[in-house]
């Protein structure tokens, strides 16, 4: 059996264990799944099995690897040492591995980052803004601010040149202050940023959410206004995931981000154990459909639950999405985040429906010159092609141009 789409797995080298305790984490519940705390790195039996298993199952050229927490560093460089090593043994020839991670950033010293940096490690590193923004939720065990040790973090990475993206959740707390965020990213010298809107449900409250989640109305706003100081001054010299996924649909290409897709499931989790769960959102009972000790990686990917899951994103959306004139943009946005009604009163409108609306409206006219210009590229390019095509054909004077244009070679292209 071969996978019938792309797919990127978040592996849990750790499961949910991690060195701090951020306020809005949703993942260090998971802890209680797993409560056998004195063997919490994944064991190597496990490791291997998943890595020859996600390289048995990949198509592409480049095969990719996430590690993700928790916090994964806590598995040590000795582990991803072990990782690379297997993943070397195990190596088709002819293709590539990249791996990635997710971190805080706060367990990273030069060790760490000379490693990472010679295994050419991709690595995310979650910062909220400056000191008194950042602090406001990252904080540690002891419920100490973090912002200095995630700083010195990332000024290490960036001493030994290791491709660093910046994740920011956008807050009820850093949501009104934009600029403020993302001027200090640009001091940072940041190339690549994605900003994550916060979306905390308080259950069986009919829709109701917690006094930190980000508002929906004002998240479309705060991206409104990055998006403006990008397009004037920054295009081309820093990429932001939200602005990268909207300019997709001006080449009529498929999101790359799974919220955005019009189905979902692509991006399952492994736990440490071997588990395997639908959804990093939705790691549970429910949605456990398997362990790789038991069940081949691309069976789980390709079975009709996870198929299920993943096609119940376009079925259950609103008539009200439906018919938006942004749904190529957004599909709905995270299932996670469908829980209020829409107008009409139907129920499974995405939360921060409101704030998305806002923000691809905004951009929709630079999309559209963006989708235009490459329009117009294209022509020229054909039209030279077809100058090229009648020189090799000489086509007479007053022969019907090979471009199409419908003129005479002598009035066009000639």
């Amino acid at each position: 059996m071969t996978v019938s789409r792309e797919f990127q797995v978040f592996a849990k080298p750790v499961g949910a264990v991690c060195n701090m305790n951020c306020r809005y984490c949703y993942y260090l519940e998971k802890e209680h799944l797993y409560p056998d705390r004195k063997s919490f790195i994944m064991p190597d039996d496990v490791l291997e099995k998943y890595i020859v298993q996600h390289i048995e199952a990949s198509t592409e050229q480049v095969i990719n690897f996430s590690w993700h927490g928790g916090e994964p560093t806590m598995a040590g460089p000795d582990f991803f040492q072990k990782v690379v090593d297997i993943q070397r043994r195990h190596k088709p020839v002819g293709r590539f591995i990249v791996n990635g991670m997710q971190t805080n950033g706060t367990l990273l010293d030069d060790a760490w980052c000379r490693f990472l940096s010679d295994e050419k490690f991709l690595v995310g590193i979650s910062i909220d803004g400056p000191d008194g923004l950042h602090n406001m939720y990252r904080v540690g065990k002891d419920d100490s601010p973090s912002f200095e040790r995630v700083l010195r973090g990332y000024e290490l990475l960036q001493k030994y040149n290791v491709v660093t993206e910046i994740l920011c959740v956008v807050h009820a707390g850093n949501v009104h202050d934009p600029l403020k965020v993302y001027r200090f990213f640009k001091q940072l010298e940041a190339k690549y940023i994605t900003f994550l809107p916060l979306v905390e449900e308080i259950p069986g409250s009919d829709g109701k959410v917690t006094e930190s989640t980000v508002p929906a109305a004002d998240f479309g706003n705060f991206m409104r206004t990055v998006f403006d100081e990008w397009v004037e001054r920054d295009i081309g010299k820093i990429k932001v995931q939200l602005f990268e996924e909207a300019a997709r649909t001006a080449f009529k290409q498929e999101h790359t981000l799974c919220i955005f897709k019009e189905t979902c499931g692509g991006v399952p989790v492994i736990e440490r154990n071997g588990d395997f769960y639908s959804c990093d959102h939705f790691v549970d009972g429910d949605h456990r459909l398997g362990n790789i000790k038991d069940t081949p990686l691309v069976d789980l990917l390709e079975s009709d639950a996870q198929k299920a899951f993943g096609k119940a994103k376009r079925d259950t959306l609103p008539q009200f999405c439906m018919e938006c004139e942004v749904k190529d943009m957004c599909n709905g946005e995270c299932p996670k985040n469908r829980f209020i009604k829409a107008p009409d009163g139907e129920y499974g409108l995405n939360y921060l429906c409101t704030g998305y609306k806002k923000f691809f409206n905004h951009c929709r006219p630079f999309v559209n010159a963006v989708a235009a210009a490459w329009k117009n590229q294209n022509l020229q390019t054909q039209k030279s092609a077809g100058i090229n095509e009648a020189s090799k054909k000489k086509t007479g004077r007053n022969d019907p141009c090979p471009c199409g244009s419908g003129k005479k070679y002598k009035n066009c292209c000639m």
